[in-house]
């Protein structure tokens, strides 16, 4: 098509100058030139963009449609030229990737311990999202590796087996179901919970289990992390169901006991997402080799 970024550029200064000539002293261009741009560009796109008037101009709504997209653009082509910035001060390279919080509290740090330790010259970029926001990242290209819930919608990408992750009952010490050796999730009908918010894909996996079987799931408190959760739950404020890695190594800072769940969602799959694995750089193919080791 016949446009190009400068094009995008000069429209987004007409907009925000409100006017062809101001956009172009600021150019340092003709104004001429500039409106001959933005011919060029409302042929190549099929619409027209502003309409031009003694006073200035006056974005169509073709325009406006267009200015977000060229302001998301323009982001964008800043994002690219920052990594690839970090990519020329990084030795080894820069890895972008992402992880929802059961990853990270679990098994990732040993992960990239190991990684970390062959390849020190290396610099991971780590962000922790939610599983949702992870695959939009992968897809969108903002990552390159992305480790979430494995019953999250991620068509379109390449998915890879990464761990399992087993959810357990965490509640207050002395609390009644303590006692039990194995539960299941009828046996928690009505009890209050701690939940984790809406977001997470594990609050919504349970909510999805516990509905399926009529169960009510009595919300006494939502926080976001699991950190949190843990100590609502030591305040007694109701149970909690979280991986096992995630209350197992806290049992001994008092307040807390776990009961394991018998029953097949009580097993989630944790999967690696990627756009492609032939496109990745050689420093995300490398830890990609290691989370699958």
């Amino acid at each position: 098509m016949g446009y190009d970024l400068h094009s995008f550029e000069l429209f987004r200064s007409v907009a925000a100058a409100g006017s062809i000539a101001a956009a172009a002293a600021r150019h340092g261009m003709a104004a001429s030139a500039v409106s001959k741009r933005i011919s060029d560009l409302e042929k190549a796109l099929g619409v027209t963009l502003l309409t031009r008037h003694r006073r200035g101009i006056e974005l169509t709504p073709a325009g406006k449609v267009v200015l977000k997209h060229a302001a998301a653009l323009d982001e964008r082509i800043a994002r690219l030229e920052t990594e690839l910035r970090d990519e020329a001060g990084a030795a080894g390279g820069v890895i972008r990737m992402a992880a929802n919080t059961s990853a990270i509290t679990q098994f990732l740090p040993e992960d990239l311990a190991e990684f970390m330790l062959a390849n020190p010259e290396m610099t991971i970029r780590m962000a922790e999202m939610e599983s949702v926001e992870i695959i939009d990242a992968v897809r969108s290209g903002a990552i390159e590796i992305g480790i979430f819930s494995g019953l999250t919608e991620a068509r379109g990408l390449e998915l890879l087996p990464y761990r399992r992750d087993t959810l357990v009952v965490c509640a207050p010490r002395g609390h009644p179901l303590a006692a039990r050796r194995v539960i299941r999730l009828r046996d928690l009908d009505g009890e209050k919970f701690v939940a984790l918010q809406r977001r997470s894909s594990l609050q919504a996996h349970v909510d999805r289990c516990a509905a399926e079987i009529g169960v009510t799931i009595r919300t006494a408190v939502e926080v976001k992390s699991f950190d949190g959760v843990r100590r609502m739950v030591q305040a007694r404020l109701g149970v909690a169901i979280l991986p096992f890695g995630a209350v197992e190594a806290h049992l001994r800072e008092g307040g807390l006991t776990m009961i394991p769940i018998d029953e097949p969602w009580a097993t989630r799959e944790l999967l690696i997402a990627v756009r492609s694995r032939d496109a990745l750089t050689p420093s995300a193919a490398a830890l990609l080799a290691t989370l699958q080791g």
